[in-house]
């Protein structure tokens, strides 16, 4: 019989054991009797801090985690922001030059001396044709005109060159379109210069 209990006693002091490391720490306590002993209220205290500071830990690394995800998705969209930005601002800078070339092929339009009949009529009527397929490429791209017509002069979209009394307008009220303006969605690629009432 005591080689049985000495086999008993064998086997739960092997179960009760968890090795760490080099050092073997019991898993759980029991007394002789084979009844679990009473944890003292130390090492309870000593598990529940350390459960404590892990859970405490874990959360800071969730959180850190979290805003560095956070901080990524701004960065991306700030990146994408950019990128659009800088493919709009180089668009824009294209079609500034290309205005140029439109307000000169207008001008020459307008021009009074332009030829009614014969080859040069055929000619004018092909720049005509070339200037309207001009504006329109613009708008198909979605810069506009800014239209003027009947408007009261506004900073954000036009550029006063002159202030002159016009007894047809109101105080305000634009005058004539020195250059057109034109916009591309609600950026202005380039004001309208207008002469304005006082």
């Amino acid at each position: 019989m005591p080689a049985k209990k000495h086999k008993l006693d064998e086997e739960n002091r092997v179960e009760g054991e968890i090795l760490n490391d080099e050092t073997a720490v019991p898993a759980q306590q029991v007394s002789e009797a084979g009844v679990p002993a009473v944890i003292p209220e130390e090492e309870i205290t000593q598990l529940r801090s350390d459960l404590d500071a892990a859970l405490a830990k874990a959360n800071e690394y969730l959180e850190g985690w979290q805003r560095e995800r956070a901080e990524f998705y701004n960065y991306k969209k700030r990146m994408e922001r950019e990128q659009s930005q800088g493919s709009q601002n180089a668009f824009c800078n294209a079609v500034r030059r290309y205005l140029d070339i439109a307000d000169d092929l207008a001008r020459a339009l307008k021009n009074k001396n332009r030829p009614a009949e014969g080859d040069g009529a055929i000619w004018a009527e092909g720049i005509d044709l070339i200037y309207k397929k001009l504006v329109g490429a613009f708008e198909a791209d979605g810069v506009k005109m800014i239209d003027t017509d009947g408007k009261y002069f506004d900073p954000n979209l036009h550029e006063a060159i002159s202030h002159e009394d016009s007894p047809a307008h109101e105080s305000g009220q634009i005058i004539e379109v020195v250059q057109p303006g034109y916009t591309l969605g609600d950026r202005v690629i380039r004001p309208a210069r207008v002469r304005v009432a006082r």
